[in-house]
């Protein structure tokens, strides 16, 4: 075991990991599009696999729920297992009346209401942002597989059940196009620590009209951004 949360030995991961919060949609991923699959973790029930996909290895672990958990397993990758690049697909709401239901989110960066970064940043905002390549990649990704997406800013909460109604407004207002739980907290880790990480997510929840989708949805039918962030990692040496 390289640490208390990762029980897999040192070259178990690939260098480029895809990330999701659900356990269940990490190996639903690997079963999926993955060939050759190997579990490389199971501690905690946050599992890891490690597999081929069109002939380049890559490996799917789980982060959980919320900035914590996320940072956590995204810094025992870079500095245990040396994961250079790390894409989040996941799920997130929105607020737009134009984005609906399984659209797409590509967040080129994640403002918050987290002190997460300040903690990192001697008490300074930190701008967290995606890598560039990675953006572009999974854009051309996406064009190529002819499926549209949104690029923008998204906003990354401590809480899934905010009190504060009125911040919606805000967001809104400011064209934040999502809204998640760990964007935030991965870029600043990322950063920390010297890797690149994109997030692409599915909108899951429509906060303002009440619409969302099942747990089995979240789980097994957001193949869209799997697929956008499968081939952009075959594109990363284009550039």
């Amino acid at each position: 075991m390289v640490t208390p949360h990762i029980n897999a030995q040192i070259g178990d991961f690939s260098d480029v990991v895809l990330m999701s919060g659900d356990p269940l949609r990490v190996k639903y991923i690997a079963q999926t599009f993955l060939e050759n699959i190997v579990q490389v973790n199971n501690v905690r029930n946050m599992f890891g696999f490690t597999g081929i996909y069109k002939n380049r290895r890559i490996s799917v672990m789980t982060h959980g729920i919320g900035m914590p958990s996320c940072s956590l397993y995204t810094k025992e990758l870079i500095t245990d297992f040396g994961v250079k690049k790390i894409i989040r697909v996941g799920s997130c709401g929105t607020l737009r009346t134009e984005i609906k239901l399984r659209d797409i989110i590509i967040a080129l960066g994640a403002s918050t209401d987290s002190n997460i970064n300040r903690i990192r940043f001697k008490n300074h905002d930190f701008a967290a942002i995606a890598d560039f390549n990675m953006v572009r990649n999974a854009v051309d990704a996406a064009n190529m597989l002819g499926i549209p997406t949104y690029v923008g800013n998204i906003f990354s909460s401590d809480l899934f059940y905010n009190p504060d109604i009125q911040l919606f407004n805000i967001l809104e207002q400011y064209g934040i196009l999502g809204v998640d739980m760990e964007t935030a907290g991965m870029y600043g880790t990322v950063a920390e620590f010297g890797a690149k990480a994109l997030t692409i997510c599915t909108v899951s929840d429509h906060i303002k009209i009440g619409e969302r989708s099942s747990s089995e949805e979240r789980e097994t039918t957001f193949n869209d951004m799997i697929k956008i962030a499968l081939d952009s990692i075959l594109l990363e040496k284009i550039y």
